[in-house]
């Protein structure tokens, strides 16, 4: 680490700054329910304690060292005059992966304290402070000078609404925040604090101000934060503002489903565009509603949750179906191999459920928080803690794996702030109500008006349904203790008609208070306990586990005729590695299949296993005949697997023989090596046939954002191979992304040498829609071919296939 005379004294001036005094103010209208603070409860289970610690002590530093090693944190170090160099990275945005994790480090600082983590957080934000400009503003990209980046940055400040300058500034304030809270250090909140003066003179109503909404949405939720601080208005007004200024193309912007500014949120009903900035716009407005109490604010995001919930919630709890525009696809669009499922999206989506339980006290919405907290978020990071999903697929051909890193590495870091606050999503408190949402061992510090109250549970949930919850009032008093049942123990998989239970079950969930049964209410999905109370008086639940299989909605046509296997809030999958044949995408399971349940304490961090009888159907060599044989199945949950290696993977599974996928001989293509003109050239030769030209339930290849272009993709063979036609399968698909039609024209050509020849064709290059185009060619003996396409001068184009004979 280099230290310089201006470094330390960067350091001393931070440490020592007082420059901005708080003084917050009672805050008159905000949310009715309020959170018990993380730093109010202490988790002490196996389930999520594990998964706490190995973020502090491993995830945490990895995300700072690699931090350290890619440049992003040498880029606040050349912005600042610590150091010469270039920057570093391909993104405007690479600033807020610093600004996250020490957001999760500071929470984790507030829980256990670490000198040597404290320390290395002010030399961080040292560093921070003295890329900041003298006016307050602060994006190392334009401040470095860094040309390469101005296609996304423009060439002036603000120019561009995809710039990501307050998308930056929303996690920065977020940090800010987290930070003060664990420390009373100012030093990162002065940062903050400056920056925000400087977009509240930039941004807002006056006619000399810039009118347009945020772009990548945080900045909203950072300046709430900023708000509670400080009482000032001004900052909650400016969230509002941003908001505000959606749908209406102020100073000319052009208005996008993309970022959600296709029309004014008082109008919206339907999630649309890219997920996370979604899943955050919908946070801030909820933050903005519940403290302004602006009722249109609530009926939008009302409409929107259930747009989501009944047309758009993969059952692991993940959103956003595409990976083009990393966003939502039209509803009922729930494709499972090339789902998004962005790992920060799922984070946005705890955050919106949470934050619409404060609003309106409804158990249904921490059913959908406990399914994508289980499931879809936690399948984001490794059990190691060092391997990250950004998307996360629910079908896997076995290509497919966790990364230590990205180029675009937002995840890792969202990762590590979520894991470190988890606790705060366990208990709430309205007026003389203490609601338990999460069931979780451990300890909870409770202030109900002049009483405190120590809530202590007991439990081994998910894998064991009895929880046990210790009352420990300060004084003897009457409240009401609200504890949620889950909609599945009520036979509701989700708050909508999406999914179904195959079989209901007859079973009442009773609460008992010291082993009796006692009167109670279920009000919006909570048990709710009314007494006076004593120390030592015992709640005791106990939650059924029988395996349930689930069932889509009949428009969601990728899930028909398949079940997925879910016990408590618990997903599962079929991982290949566990099964006879080393495959899972080739087996079925009878709805009367027996299934048995086993928990193995050694086993992928200790975890309950499904096992039962299934059908693979087995192809033979060179042939079509197919052999269906009875296995044993043993299936895991979803949010461990690709823990021992790529592997294949289903979360749906045929209910029968059809849609069933043996295992395929291999082919020249689908073992060659493909490239393009373009980066990720996925799916070309994966051997899944599509349907029709918009079928994109598989991995499938297009050229981005390329239009207008001559643009290639190639095969290179393991050996010479002779080839005499292909059949390629061209994409047709219309997405905010961009249009992708069939190319104006396409050629073949072979490699010779080093030369590129075009093959003899003996039947003419078609681009005909939803069928196969198949060119025949004179012989020839090749180590590459390469296709080659014109593509129309207004679209894109791809190809979900494409075969070598």
């Amino acid at each position: 680490m280099l230290i310089t005379k201006k470094f330390l004294t960067v350091v001393c001036l931070c440490l020592l700054s007082s420059s901005i005094i708080l003084k917050a103010q009672k805050i008159e209208k905000d949310y009715p329910i309020t959170p018990v603070s993380f730093t109010q409860v202490k988790i002490n289970d196996t389930f999520w304690r594990e998964r706490m610690d190995t973020n502090c002590l491993v995830t945490i530093p990895f995300a700072f060292r690699m931090c350290e090693e890619t440049g992003r944190i040498s880029n606040f170090e050349i912005a600042g005059d610590l150091k010469e160099g270039e920057h570093k990275g391909d993104y405007p945005f690479d600033d807020t992966d610093p600004y996250k994790v020490l957001e999760g480090a500071s929470y984790s600082l507030a829980v256990e304290y670490d000198p040597q983590l404290d320390q290395y957080l002010d030399e961080l934000i040292s560093k921070i402070s003295a890329a900041q400009e003298d006016d307050g503003y602060l994006y190392t990209c334009r401040t470095n000078k860094c040309t390469r980046l101005l296609r996304w940055m423009g060439n002036e400040r603000w120019e561009k609404l995809n710039s990501h300058e307050l998308y930056n500034m929303g996690h920065l304030y977020e940090a800010a925040y987290a930070h003060y809270q664990a420390t009373g250090k100012k030093n990162l909140l002065d940062v903050a604090l400056k920056n925000a003066e400087l977009i509240n003179k930039v941004f807002g109503p006056a006619p000399n101000q810039k009118h347009c909404p945020s772009g990548h949405q945080i900045i909203e939720m950072g300046l709430v934060k900023l708000y509670r601080l400080t009482g000032d208005e001004k900052y909650l007004n400016l969230a509002k503002f941003f908001l505000d200024e959606t749908g209406y193309g102020h100073d000319g912007h052009k208005l996008s489903e993309y970022s959600q500014d296709h029309k004014p949120i008082i109008e919206q009903d339907e999630a649309v565009g890219h997920a996370v900035r979604a899943g955050y716009m919908y946070s801030g407005i909820a933050d903005v509603a519940a403290l302004t109490g602006n009722k249109d604010y609530i009926n939008a995001i009302d409409r929107i949750w259930n747009n989501v919930v009944s047309k758009k919630l993969y059952i692991t709890g993940g959103i956003g179906a595409r990976s083009m525009g990393e966003g939502f696809g039209e509803n009922y669009e729930l494709p499972n191999m090339t789902a998004y499922c962005e790992t920060c999206a799922s984070i946005a989506n705890v955050y919106w459920n949470h934050r619409l339980f404060l609003l309106h006290g409804e158990a249904k919405y921490i059913d959908v928080m406990e399914r994508t907290l289980y499931n879809s978020l936690l399948s984001g990071v490794s059990l190691s803690g060092n391997r990250f999903f950004y998307d996360n697929i629910l079908e896997s051909d076995g290509t497919y794996e966790r990364l230590p890193w990205f180029g675009c590495a937002c995840c890792p870091g969202n990762i590590t702030r979520f894991l470190s606050s988890f606790p705060g999503y366990v208990y709430a408190v309205k007026d003389n109500d203490i609601f338990v949402n999460l069931f979780v061992s451990g300890t909870g510090n409770i202030n109900l008006g002049n009483n405190k109250i120590e809530l202590t549970q007991e439990t081994d949930y998910p894998w064991d349904g009895k929880i046990t919850i210790t009352v420990l009032p300060e004084n003897k008093s009457t409240f009401s203790v609200l504890v949620r049942i889950p909609g599945w123990a009520q036979n509701i998989p989700v708050p909508s008609d999406l999914y179904k239970f195959l079989y209901d079950i007859d079973e009442k969930v009773t609460p008992l208070v010291n082993g009796k049964e006692i009167n109670f209410e279920i009000i919006n999905g909570y048990a709710v306990i009314n007494r006076k109370w004593k120390d030592g008086d015992r709640i005791e639940l106990n939650l059924s586990l029988p395996v349930r299989r689930i069932l889509s909605n009949e428009n969601v046509e990728c899930n028909q005729n398949k079940i997925t296997l879910q016990r408590g809030p618990i997903v599962y999958c079929l991982e290949g590695k566990d099964q006879p044949g080393k495959t899972s995408l080739n087996l079925f399971i009878e709805d009367s299949t027996p299934i048995t349940v086993e928990f193995k304490k050694d086993f992928l961090g200790g975890v309950t296993v499904l096992k039962g009888k299934s059908s693979a159907v087995i192809g033979e060599e060179n042939s079509d005949l197919e052999e269906v044989v009875e296995q044993e199945f043993t299936a895991i949950p979803y949010s461990v697997w690709n823990n021992r290696g790529k592997d294949e993977m289903a979360v749906w599974i045929p209910r029968d023989l059809s849609n069933t996928y043996p295992r395929l001989q291999p082919t020249i293509a689908s073992t060659s090596t493909a490239t393009a003109s373009v980066d990720y050239p996925v799916g070309l030769n994966d051997q899944f046939d599509p349907q029709s030209s918009h079928d994109i339930s598989y991995p499938f290849f297009y050229w981005w954002l390329k239009r207008g272009t001559e643009e290639w993709v190639q095969y290179d063979f393991e050996k010479p191979e002779t080839v005499s036609s292909v059949e390629v399968y061209w994409l047709e698909l219309d997405h905010y992304d961009g249009k992708h039609r069939v190319p104006e024209s396409w050629q073949l050509l072979y490699k010779n040498g080093d030369e590129w020849k075009p093959i003899e064709n003996l039947t003419p290059f078609t681009t005909e829609k939803d069928k196969y185009n198949i060119v025949s060619f004179k012989p020839v003996t090749v180590q590459a071919i390469r296709l080659t396409a014109k593509l129309q001068t207004d679209a894109s184009a791809g190809i979900i296939e494409w075969k070598v004979n």
